[in-house]
């Protein structure tokens, strides 16, 4: 097969003032290509990023960058958090599996897309390799296609599959992908709330698991269970000891039996490994895996999502601080809905009764200008350290009585002035 490579810079002349250009991301983030598009900043014109959460060093912070490029973002994260927040930049709140339909639909008609992919078959055909999410949608509706071929990508089986003829230009480039390890944030709470939510989990469930140290946590106490399957968004390390122990064996879900479903793979370079060219993965359309109808066919759905703070009625914010864009909605409020649908399912927010500096995130007001990604009509379980409680079909009183007994010791008595305070009644038996 005759194959063309030319470099990052050529690849990337091909993008055009006031076009609008997609970013792979997570694990897949073609960094080589959005450094060449960036600088040609001060040359170009009116030119809008469009990504999810992308991994790796952009070379973003200049002047010129923001006369020229403007960063439109579907789920912000940590590496461009300053440029949304601060420059030409801008949020998107949307539910990760409604992403796919921006592009689609031509909400958000997108003119090129910069892509990392595995290398071609022996019929030309690359993968996505760990990031199918809303990838596949700008790939399908994009009028150019950038490609990165990457050896180091592994080959992921499912819906990624993508051929060369489809793209304008290919830039040859080995490197390693970036990697992402949450074992680390496993600290003595987070292992207590794991062990606390693994109790609620029965053998046979199909499991969601959310970003951070307490799907991890949760996942290390499982492994006494039987039949787990696995349909998330994220296909994260926690998840490989257990299938080597058979504790996932997918055998009781009704879609994709006997295969682990993912939208994209995060994590470290033996994940990676174990999902190149695996059958028993599938890395698949996040309008797919995300779609509430096709979760709740699934049994015993368990979802586990983090937030960063939670009002007392059981608002709960998950993408910023106050008015500072965080991160974003993502597919929280999918597989919150999803669960809370399947039979015996369980959605669950969970979150450390404090921050790092002892402030309290079960808190009687949000912060001003706070998002709420799970509403109170949605939330279920929740847990902190002090405990798990079920919010739902509770009023008003009810759950801030629950809320407040796992809150940390020390903020409990505030929690309860300010219930007082603002709804004229004492909370009993706290």
């Amino acid at each position: 097969m005759n194959l063309k490579f030319i470099s990052a810079d050529e690849a990337v002349a091909l993008v055009g003032n006031g076009d609008r250009v997609f970013i792979h991301g997570c694990a897949a983030t073609p960094v080589s290509l959005v450094n060449a598009l960036l600088k040609r900043a001060g040359t170009i014109h009116n030119v809008e990023l469009v990504s999810i959460s992308t991994y790796g060093s952009f070379d973003w912070n200049r002047p010129e960058v923001f006369e020229s490029f403007n960063l439109n973002s579907l789920f912000v994260s940590g590496n461009v958090r300053a440029w949304v927040n601060e420059h030409s930049g801008d949020y998107v709140p949307v539910f990760l599996s409604e992403i796919p339909r921006l592009f689609d639909q031509k909400i958000l008609s997108l003119d090129v897309a910069l892509i990392q992919v595995s290398p071609p078959d022996q019929h030309g055909f690359c993968t996505l390799g760990t990031s199918v999410d809303a990838a596949l949608s700008a790939v399908r509706n994009a009028r150019l296609i950038i490609a990165q071929v990457n050896p180091r990508m592994p080959r992921v089986l499912g819906d990624g599959i993508v051929h060369v003829s489809k793209f304008a230009a290919m830039v040859w480039e080995e490197s390693e992908l970036p990697e992402v390890d949450y074992a680390a944030e496993i600290s003595p709470v987070v292992e207590k709330i794991g062990n606390e939510i693994a109790a609620l989990i029965e053998d046979g469930s199909t499991l969601q698991m959310g970003i951070g140290g307490i799907p991890d946590a949760v996942l290390n106490a499982l492994i006494h269970h039987k039949g787990l399957g696995i349909h998330t968004e994220m296909f994260s390390n926690g998840i490989l000891p257990l299938v080597e122990k058979g504790v996932i064996t997918n055998e009781y879900k009704k879609v994709a039996c006997g295969k682990i479903v993912t939208s994209f793979v995060l994590g470290t370079r033996k994940l990676y490994d174990f999902v190149d060219n695996n059958p028993s993965v599938a890395c698949m359309d996040v309008g797919f895996v995300n779609d509430t109808d096709v979760i709740r066919r699934n049994p015993k759905v368990v979802s586990i999502n983090s937030a960063i703070e939670i009002d007392i009625t059981g608002q709960v914010c998950a993408d910023s601080i106050g008015t500072y864009q965080y991160s974003g909605i993502g597919g929280q409020m999918d597989f919150m809905r999803g669960a809370s649908l399947s039979v015996g399912g369980k959605p669950i927010i969970a979150l450390p009764s404090t921050t790092k500096s002892g402030l309290s995130r079960i808190v009687s007001l949000l912060k001003p200008g706070a998002g709420v990604v799970t509403t109170r009509g949605h939330v279920h379980y929740v847990a902190t350290e002090y405990g798990i409680v079920n919010l739902y079909g509770k009023n008003m009183e009810q759950r801030a009585r629950l809320l407040t007994g796992i809150a940390h010791p020390m903020h409990r008595e505030n929690l309860e002035r300010d219930y007082h305070l603002r709804f004229g009644t004492m909370l009993k038996g706290i």
